[in-house]
């Protein structure tokens, strides 16, 4: 495919795609021009460098996320849609968790999803600084919650480059963890369950824990409501 058939959007897309298949790490000019059906240097002349891909790609992942109206559905369900959503896409990419430590990725995608973070907590009642807060504590659970999932997928990764049956191996790395886990009484009670695989999280741990900090942020607003009024 000729440069001059290419554009910056299928260029973007065919990123996304092999990101998502090979991870970060997988993401090189050659390999995306092979994915395209063209040569490394057309790529280079629509995107520049890898580097300014990546944050195309990301921004692309950022304007995925659902940014629901606090005015029609309420604060609290606006938050809780949106931090879902965001959970969905750091998923459906979890080559993006990847890239928060090494990339500074900030584009038109982020901007609206930040701004849109802001209002919505503006809504609840939180204001200034604490609004910020509000919208940092829970991405901040988002992203915490979307590594253990992005760590799997990338150890996943390096044992199938590593060679050998990938299956095999997460068997023999679970039973190395299990081993070490059953030192410990509190542990060794949980050795059957889905949560003592590497990485994962016992199931519902998503739901639940963004409940409790929304919880949180609600009791927050409400003792000061009762405050307000007693003074």
């Amino acid at each position: 495919m000729a440069r001059e058939t290419l554009s910056r959007d299928q260029i973007v897309t065919a990123a996304l795609e092999l990101m998502d298949a090979e991870g970060l790490e997988g993401m090189n000019m050659r390999a995306l021009g092979k994915h395209l059906d063209s040569a490394p240097t057309a790529v280079y002349w629509h995107v520049g460098s890898r580097e300014s891909l990546i944050a195309l790609a990301a921004d692309r992942a950022w304007a995925e996320v659902e940014l629901p109206d606090p005015a029609a559905v309420g604060w609290r369900t606006a938050a809780y849609q949106m931090a879902t959503s965001e959970y969905a896409m750091l998923t459906r990419h979890p080559w993006l968790v990847q890239a928060f430590g090494s990339y500074q990725l900030y584009g038109p995608g982020k901007a609206r999803h930040d701004e849109h973070s802001i209002a919505v907590y503006q809504a609840a009642g939180f204001a200034g600084a604490e609004a910020d807060q509000a919208t940092s504590a829970v991405f901040t659970f988002v992203l915490g919650n979307a590594l253990g999932l992005a760590a799997t997928a990338s150890f996943s990764r390096k044992l199938g480059r590593d060679g050998g049956d990938v299956q095999a191996l997460l068997q023999a790395n679970r039973a190395e963890v299990l081993e070490v886990a059953s030192q410990f009484p509190l542990l060794r009670a949980r050795l059957e369950l889905p949560s003592a695989g590497y990485g994962a999280a016992p199931e519902g741990s998503f739901a639940f824990g963004l409940q409790a900090l929304l919880d949180g942020l609600e009791a927050r607003l409400a003792a000061r409501a009762k405050s307000d009024a007693s003074s």
